[in-house]
């Protein structure tokens, strides 16, 4: 089964940023859309990107758009999240999580082999 792993998250002060990873084990990445998903505090898990087996093809949630940025490199098989001009409504506990083929769905429903995830804390 595939497995993945997040990290980078970490206490970072308003308008920070923070590069989160997610790496797979044992199983590669390349035939798999990549999905960031977070969930904050007594809210719903809501997807924040997703980019294409490839990396040609992305798609933003549009509260994240122009701020965060997806890339991949299939030879480390590793999904990176970079995120910029952080915002304490960001704060959240970061997931990522692979689907079959390709995407454009932020819907977590369409997504499987989720990660442990990893916190991100924005605060002053």
């Amino acid at each position: 089964q595939l497995q993945l792993v997040e990290s980078g998250g970490g206490l970072v002060q308003p308008g920070g940023s923070l590069r989160l990873s997610c790496a797979a084990s044992q199983f590669t990445l390349d035939y798999y859309t990549i999905g960031w998903f977070r969930q904050a505090p007594g809210k719903e898990r809501e997807g924040v990107s997703c980019i294409s087996s490839s990396g040609g093809s992305t798609n933003y949630a549009d509260s994240v758009k122009g701020r965060f940025t997806i890339s991949r490199d299939n030879a480390e098989n590793t999904v990176w999240l970079q995120m910029n001009s952080l915002e304490p409504k960001d704060t959240a506990v970061y997931y990522c999580a692979a689907a079959r083929g390709w995407t454009k769905s932020l819907d977590q429903n369409d997504f499987g082999s989720w990660g442990q995830g990893t916190q991100v804390i924005v605060s002053s």
